[in-house]
Formats: C-alpha cells, sequence, structure tokens
C-alpha cells in the first residue's frame, strides 16, 4: 500500500510579499524540504544519495498551480510523493493543504533526471534506489485523498 509523505510547515515573514501574502517561488522551498524529507524517510538520505549510486538527480522541469492565498504564519502541510518512474526519470508531485481553510493552496511537480556526474548525461535510474521510493509513488487523486481535499 502507497504512504503519503507530509510535513507542516508555517509561511515565515521572509517568504510574504508586501501584501502579507506568501511570495509564489517561495514554495519551492516548501517542495525541496518535503523532497528531502521524503528521500530521509524512504532509507536514503540526500547526503547519501549522490555518492551511493555516483550520479546526480537535477530538476528539468517545476510546475505549479496555486489555488488559495496563503498569510503571514498560516499552517501548510506539504504533501510529497512519486506518480511515476520511468527509465531515467522521476516524478515528484506536490499538494499544499492551507491547513486553516482546509483548501488546497498550491499544487506542483518536478520531474528529476538521474545523471552522470562528470558528463551529466542522462543514465538509468537506480533499480534499488527505485525499490526504496516505490512504497510513495501513488496517482494524484490516491494522494489528495489521504490529504483530505
Amino acid at each position: 500500500m502507497p504512504h503519503l509523505f507530509t510535513i507542516d510547515e508555517r509561511v515565515r515573514w521572509s517568504a510574504v510579499d508586501k501584501a502579507g501574502i506568501i511570495f509564489y517561488g517561495a514554495y519551492v522551498r516548501f517542495f525541496e524540504l518535503a523532497e528531502m524529507e521524503l528521500f530521509r524517510t524512504a532509507g536514503v538520505p540526500y547526503s547519501e544519495v549522490f555518492d551511493r549510486w555516483d550520479m546526480w538527480l537535477p530538476r528539468v522541469h517545476l510546475e505549479s498551480d496555486f489555488h488559495y492565498p496563503s498569510r503571514l504564519d498560516d499552517t501548510l502541510r506539504v504533501a510529497a510523493y512519486f506518480t511515476r518512474f520511468g527509465t531515467s526519470s522521476v516524478q515528484i508531485n506536490f499538494d499544499v493543504l492551507h491547513l486553516d481553510a482546509g483548501v488546497l493552496a498550491v499544487s506542483g511537480h518536478e520531474i528529476l533526471v538521474c545523471t552522470t556526474r562528470d558528463t551529466l548525461e542522462s543514465r538509468p535510474l537506480p533499480e534499488d534506489l527505485v525499490e526504496l521510493l516505490r512504497p510513495y509513488c501513488m496517482t494524484v487523486e490516491e494522494a489528495r485523498a489521504e490529504l483530505g481535499v
């Protein structure tokens, strides 16, 4: 059965604009925090991933949709889950739930490509890495149902 990984974070002063609404780029930080902790929970912290498999996982695509404004000190639940493992790429999705309003604030996804460290050429994802991450793979519908949106 797939697992939905979540972390709770507050909107910080440094993340809001003059109107007091979170700056869109701040969500990338939330995505990064959730991604790093998801890997750690799967048993492979980022501090080990690249050396263990002699590879990089650069982001080649980032997309976000903004559904509800978050403001200073709001509490957000950031869900991270994989939706696709390709031969050399992986898609990780993020759903950000505004806890006080109970609505989806932001949805987004990234595509990471496995590359060699020296030339940055695409290479196959290590199968043992995929097996560690696979328990966190689910559909968007499954993730949002578990998140409660």
